[in-house]
């Protein structure tokens, strides 16, 4: 079974630091994406990173983290983690790893399969 894990959550203040860890047990770990989404309250789940676990590892970034957060794999752990710099109160929310690519739309929360139970991530001003 595929269970993908999420950890290194926590509070943060605004500018800090935090790396995010997604252990996907049970998954094929190469030729496919796997993804971070995160989603606050009251908004839609939003594809903020997309990373291709395999030779390459090419990235895509949505434009609101861009330039601050970094994913990455370690293909020999089966784990993808999301650095994240320069935190901003508006990244307050709690992120998913997900997996399974279903279709091509690599940002898309409807495009994964397997998702993680999510970690949270509050970040105070």
């Amino acid at each position: 079974e595929v269970q993908p894990v999420e950890s290194g959550g926590g509070s943060v203040q605004s500018g800090g630091s935090l790396r995010l860890s997604c252990l996907a047990s049970g998954y094929v770990f190469s030729g496919n994406y796997m993804a971070w989404f995160r989603q606050a309250p009251g908004k839609e789940r939003e594809g903020i990173a997309a990373i291709y676990v395999g030779r390459g590892g090419d990235t895509t970034y949505a434009d609101s983290v861009k330039g601050r957060f970094t994913a990455t794999q370690d293909k020999a752990k089966k784990t993808i983690y999301l650095q994240m710099n320069s935190l901003k109160p508006e990244d307050t929310a709690m992120y998913y790893c997900a997996a399974g690519l279903l279709e091509p739309n690599i940002v898309s929360p409807s495009a994964y399969l397997y998702w993680g139970q999510g970690t949270q991530v509050p970040v105070s001003s």
